[in-house]
């Protein structure tokens, strides 16, 4: 048998994409990164094998299943068992060279006959239940998204006629709610496990489609409960400078929006909200300055001659706004403000930059104030609001 988690095989098209077990490290670094296997498609897997195994009464060692792309993956089985009124299975999910917090969780289904056509699909343990609006499922209902939901149905409809017999699937996740604390998933109003979601079935390694779509689903969480304002932070330690800027908003309207500022403003615009807050550290911020919405370290690098004019703007002389210009990065540049008793002034036009861009990108129809923090996070150096402002 394939080592649980593992493809058992591909079709005849398909590339091998499993690695020697190496160390995961020492494979990132040495090969091309691994692409691995959504919640979904694995929850899918795990369900098709359950219904066959209770179908035909025999323990199933892989099951094959459709992806949305139309191609067919066969995965290993890592348990099954069944009697005449139920069968579970097991599929172990691989998340390839993605740093998943779900990477080795054992995809549970739970397969029993049903009095009604079609499927019942449930959450079990470890599957998180929606209680927020704003996520495309009914609050009260599993946190299983729309693509794993279809993908299910089509591959039990494989093996029964749904339209003549039904069963009942339970979905569970063993450990998940331990997982889920890694996530955002409380913040988004998902508690209890993790979410079984996916929308191609392929993990991408270090996905930036994941990162961009949980920006995307935080922002509609947060306008579903009638916020209007959104506080996009760049990391952990931003967010919790904003949190502690901001205490009179709720934490749901705190996004850790990585390098997905654009993606956020166009859910912004569509989900009808009125204002932009952005607090970034001065690399981030740089980018912004420049109109750069998409700031990934592939997609795009800091403008040192913008921060050498910022520099000039702020009352910098001349030999200085070289130095900028000239500098390693936006943390050198910042250095170099600072060292120079120029880090309010720059900061602060550096600020008023970004609010610039943010309120083009908002088509008039979005407000926007902008703070920069520290590299601690905590303080607040510059701010297109002078209130904002730490004393030093």
């Amino acid at each position: 048998m394939t080592a649980p988690g593992r493809p058992a095989r591909l079709g005849p098209d398909e590339p091998e994409l499993r690695e020697p077990d190496l160390p995961r490290t020492a494979r990132v670094r040495s090969r091309a990164l691994r692409t691995g296997w959504t919640t979904g498609t694995c929850a899918c897997a795990a369900a098709k094998a359950a219904t066959t195994a209770l179908r035909d009464q025999a323990p199933q060692d892989t099951v094959d299943v459709a992806l949305p792309s139309g191609r067919r993956v066969r995965f290993a089985v890592d348990s099954c068992v069944h009697d005449t009124r139920q069968a579970t299975a097991a599929v172990v999910k691989d998340a390839g060279d993605d740093p998943d917090v779900t990477h080795g969780a054992r995809l549970t289904a739970m397969v029993r006959w049903h009095r009604e056509p079609g499927v019942a699909l449930e959450g079990g343990e470890g599957v998180g239940v929606v209680t927020k609006p704003g996520l495309g499922i009914e609050v009260g209902e599993p946190a299983i998204t729309a693509t794993p939901r279809a993908m299910i149905t089509m591959a039990l409809g494989e093996v029964i006629d749904l339209a003549a017999r039904g069963v009942r699937v339970v979905i569970s996740v063993p450990g998940g709610e331990r997982m889920a604390r890694k996530t955002t998933n409380a913040r988004l109003g998902i508690l209890g496990g993790i979410s079984i979601l996916g929308t191609t079935g392929i993990v991408r390694p270090f996905s930036t489609a994941s990162w961009r779509a949980s920006v995307e689903q935080a922002v509609s969480v947060m306008a579903a409960q009638g916020e209007r304002t959104v506080v996009l932070c760049t990391g952990g330690r931003t967010e919790k400078g904003a949190m502690a800027l901001l205490p009179a908003l709720p934490e749901v309207c705190f996004v850790e929006v990585g390098d997905f500022t654009g993606a956020a403003l166009r859910r912004a615009l569509s989900a009808g909200l009125e204002r932009v807050i952005f607090v970034g550290m001065a690399g981030k911020m740089a980018k912004l300055s420049a109109g750069v919405l998409m700031t990934h370290y592939t997609r795009s690098s800091v403008d040192l001659a913008l921060l050498g004019e910022v520099t000039r703007a702020a009352g910098g002389r001349t030999a200085v706004a070289e130095q900028v210009v000239a500098a390693n990065s936006g943390r050198h540049a910042y250095e170099i403000w600072e060292r120079e008793g120029l880090l309010r002034a720059a900061g602060d036009e550096l600020c008023l930059r970004v609010r610039s861009v943010l309120l083009r990108a908002g088509q008039g129809r979005l407000d926007a104030d902008v703070a920069m923090v520290d590299f601690t996070g905590r303080r607040v150096v510059a701010a297109s609001r002078a209130e904002w402002v730490t004393p030093s």
